[in-house]
């Protein structure tokens, strides 16, 4: 039997199921029986016939990139067709900001292949819902990804981004389950959008929880929706000198719930209206609710939201309270200019302490008198609603509202308010506080010249051209150049404001980078050849890589042109195309470093602690040859390892400088070098070998 027959079969048998009057006990056996030994052969099926299949990207049209502008990939912690709230008001905000926003739902497509699929959620090309591809599509709300759901995962992201041909991108995290794979993304800023607290949900596993630990630690802006929330976290996990935290509140569509609904829901007999929207959740405090039914029998009380805590049920009882259900987002407004009295029934719990109610921003957009719990973040509206300690309070609190004058004058204080907190305003606070320049670990980098000055502006312009390139400490030692080098250095120093050694002879390499070294002031040191040209982020990727793994002493890019693993296949046409080449490759590597033995020293980092063990380059190698293979010797003896990322690109000429060596002093050179460094470690020299082409 072919699979499009079994998948007819099974969904035939699935329809008659449906179909059939049978009774509750077996349907439940059958109901077992079909999730327990058909859906999982199902499955296999459908995956097969996925796998089979090449990924192509949609055919979607997308607006470019704007010049300057981030990408922004919202990691959302739920799916965009849920209620709509803070994840969606931000995203569709920040698309109005000219931005690309591309919004990662919760919900994972199982999929073997590496690739996601997109739904347009405007007329402009600027906001998308991605559904990443993953085997399994594991949810986000019950434990971490497990290594390979993580891989996959960066390689899914990896095909959006590569798609959209993405320069840069803003990672905004709304659940810990994603930081595994938003925090690893290349050329990327990491922001925690902290919006609630977290242990307060009952289904989160220990080790999500571990995950937001460890966000908070390594994300670079934080944003708390509360400022509890703020505290919390800055006493559980203070913030580094290097990181930024900041509060920044929920808002409403003020356009939206000001206006005046031609549809307005009607109650039926005629009766006040004491409402509430949203969820009807653990945290909801059912007995307030039956006392205020209790107590205001001439009125409505109505209850719209998801029932997830069987409120209705425990409400039955009284006949005056009315539960909706989940009301679309396009239809809460009419329901809200219904209501005479707007509620906020929340139990006092660190879940609830920790909230910034979007509603109540709404509830005052509409201009509505509010009687709310004492939570912290009422109190910044304490001149706008009634916050009620109890259960009287809140009863006496919502008579009061019910007697309040029908003149516009309060309703009007309260839009006038709730005009100022919209989501206009937080997306502009949110821009401000994530796109400026932020202070981030000194990273020095050390450039060796002789001669080669084509190479040499090259190279000096793809370092400064680098969005990230003004935060650089860069020294540049040159060799005794007698090609008009030294002028244009000195002048490029003096109008860039770095540091400038100019040497009477040619030190060699390893003399003249140790030169460089011994000045440098960074966290991360960096040795980058003058035949050199990099791509943006280049700096912040590698050292991101050495911050995630402590045993990790030196890492390098990958490149066009060295004779070893770090070559890839690539190919461009000049240095125009390259970036593009270089970020369609980086972004399907995310996160990716690959362990190896010995790392062509044309561009590596290491941290200051690996300088510190294992010291300068041994000046013993002249000229060069063989001082890189030294170096990763002596990084392994300090128990350290070595690799390339090959989420980073650099472009290579390779050997610029030998090669203006003749011939035989050149080659004289490397058996000199090769004899010393088999001495030095008593083991003969192991060649460099390339990757095999796929």
């Amino acid at each position: 039997m072919n699979e499009n027959v079994q998948l007819s079969l099974l969904k035939r048998l699935r329809g008659a199921y449906h179909r059939l009057p049978l009774p509750s006990a077996l349907k439940t056996l059958l109901r077992r029986l079909y999730h327990g030994a058909l859906m999982p052969p199902l499955r296999a099926l459908r995956r097969r016939r996925q796998a089979a299949k090449v990924f192509l990207a949609p055919n979607i049209p997308l607006q470019a990139q704007r010049p300057g502008l981030p990408d922004y990939v919202i990691w959302g912690v739920i799916d965009w067709d849920f209620r709509h709230q803070r994840p969606q008001h931000l995203a569709r905000g920040l698309s109005l900001e000219r931005r690309r926003v591309f919004y990662v739902s919760a919900t994972l497509e199982d999929d073997l292949r590496d690739g996601f699929s997109l739904r347009p959620l405007d007329g402009q090309g600027c906001l998308f819902e991605v559904r990443l591809f993953a085997c399994g599509a594991p949810s986000i709300y019950l434990q971490p990804a497990s290594e390979p759901e993580v891989r996959q995962l960066r390689r899914s992201i990896g095909e959006l981004l590569s798609w959209a041909d993405s320069t840069g991108v803003i990672s905004l995290i709304q659940h810990p389950f994603w930081s595994t794979v938003a925090g690893r993304l290349p050329n990327s800023r990491v922001v925690y959008d902290c919006m609630d607290h977290h242990q307060g949900f009952g289904h989160n596993a220990p080790g999500l929880l571990q995950l937001e630990r460890e966000l908070m630690h390594q994300a670079d802006v934080t944003l708390f929706a509360s400022a509890w929330l703020e505290q919390h976290w800055n006493e559980q996990c203070p913030a580094s000198a290097l990181q930024q935290r900041a509060v920044l509140r929920n808002a409403a569509d003020f356009a939206y719930f000001s206006s005046r609904s031609e549809q307005r829901y009607q109650e039926p007999q005629g009766r006040p209206v004491i409402g509430y929207y949203g969820a009807l959740a653990h945290w909801f405090d059912v007995e307030r609710v039956a006392a205020i039914a209790e107590a205001f029998a001439h009125c409505t009380v109505l209850l719209i939201g998801a029932d997830t805590a069987e409120v209705g049920a425990r409400l039955r009882s009284h006949a005056n309270v009315r539960l909706t259900g989940e009301v679309p987002y396009a239809q809460l407004s009419s329901y809200l200019q219904s209501f005479d009295v707007c509620i906020l029934p929340f139990r006092t719990e660190p879940l609830t302490l920790a909230t910034n109610p979007v509603k109540v921003y709404e509830y005052l957009s509409a201009g509505k008198p509010v009687v709310a719990v004492d939570l912290p973040e009422l109190h910044e509206f304490a001149q706008q609603l009634w916050i009620a300690g109890d259960t009287p309070a809140f009863i006496a609190a919502i008579a009061q509202a019910l007697q309040e004058p029908a003149s516009a004058t309060a309703r009007l204080q309260r839009q006038q308010f709730a005009a100022q907190q919209t989501w206009k305003h937080r997306v502009q606070a949110l821009v401000s506080l994530v796109e400026g320049t932020h202070p981030e670990p000194l990273v020095s980098v050390i450039v060796v010249t002789y001669n080669n000055l084509a190479f040499t502006r090259e190279c000096l312009a793809s370092l400064v051209a680098d969005p990230q390139g003004q935060q650089l400490e860069i020294i540049v030692v040159d060799n005794a150049s007698t090609d008009g080098s030294v002028e244009f250095l000195q002048r490029w120093a003096s109008e860039h404001g770095h540091r400038l050694i100019l040497n009477n002879s040619n030190r060699g390499f390893a003399a003249a980078s140790n030169q460089g070294l011994a000045q440098a002031k960074g966290e991360f040191l960096t040795l980058l050849n003058n035949d050199t040209q990099v791509t943006a982020g280049w700096t912040r990727t590698l050292r991101r890589h050495l911050q995630h793994d402590p045993g990790l002493g030196l890492i390098g890019p990958v490149t066009n042109n060295i004779g070893n693993e770090a070559r890839i296949d690539i190919h461009y046409q000049d240095s125009w195309e390259m970036p593009i080449r270089a970020r369609q490759h980086t972004w399907r590597h995310a996160g990716l470093t690959v362990p190896c033995a010995t790392l062509g020293f044309f561009a590596v980092m290491m941290p200051r602690s690996t300088f510190q063990r294992v010291g300068p380059l041994d000046e013993a190698f002249g000229l060069g040859f063989f001082e890189d293979d030294d170096y990763c010797r002596r990084v392994e003896e300090a128990g350290l390892s070595c690799a390339f990322a090959e989420d980073v690109f650099i472009h290579h000429h390779l050997s610029a400088s030998f090669k203006q060596l003749p011939g035989n002093q050149r080659q004289q050179l490397f058996d000199r070098n090769k004899a010393l460094y088999e001495a030095k470690w008593a083991r003969p020299w192991t060649p460099h070998i390339t990757r095999e082409k796929p």
